[in-house]
């Protein structure tokens, strides 16, 4: 199964980080996380298989984020307010994330992308 590239195509680092799927010949199913956003059940299982903290799931750079202080929320809430806020709002998660069989990445780390995605060619 192709690994699931979630973007936003107006994100530069999501267009860096497609530009670099495309010169590795990574093959992806793309997905616009504004026009379908996660589920909490889709996050949630996406959280748990990446071994990250959910907080790490939040696009702190955002204007959603931004406008809505959440940088206090972020830190108080549970995990489940947490995901709900997430699957509220697309613009909120942390992107490009790429979803595969046994891993989940969040955000473009080159090295991190060449020793996961080499491997799944």
């Amino acid at each position: 199964m192709k690994p699931l590239f979630i973007q936003y195509p107006k994100c530069g680092t999501c267009r860096k980080a497609a530009k670099w799927l495309n010169d590795n010949n990574v093959a992806v199913t793309s997905r616009h996380i504004a026009e379908d956003n996660p589920t909490a059940e889709e996050l949630s299982a996406w959280i748990d298989k990446s071994g990250l903290p959910v907080q790490k799931f939040f696009n702190t750079s955002g204007q959603v984020y931004k406008q809505n202080n959440l940088k206090d929320v972020v830190k108080t809430a549970s995990r489940e307010e947490l995901i709900t806020l997430l699957a509220s709002n697309g613009m909120l998660v942390k992107r490009p994330i790429v979803v595969a069989d046994d891993f989940v990445l969040v955000g473009f780390n080159e090295e991190e992308w060449k020793e996961k995605l080499a491997r799944e060619e």
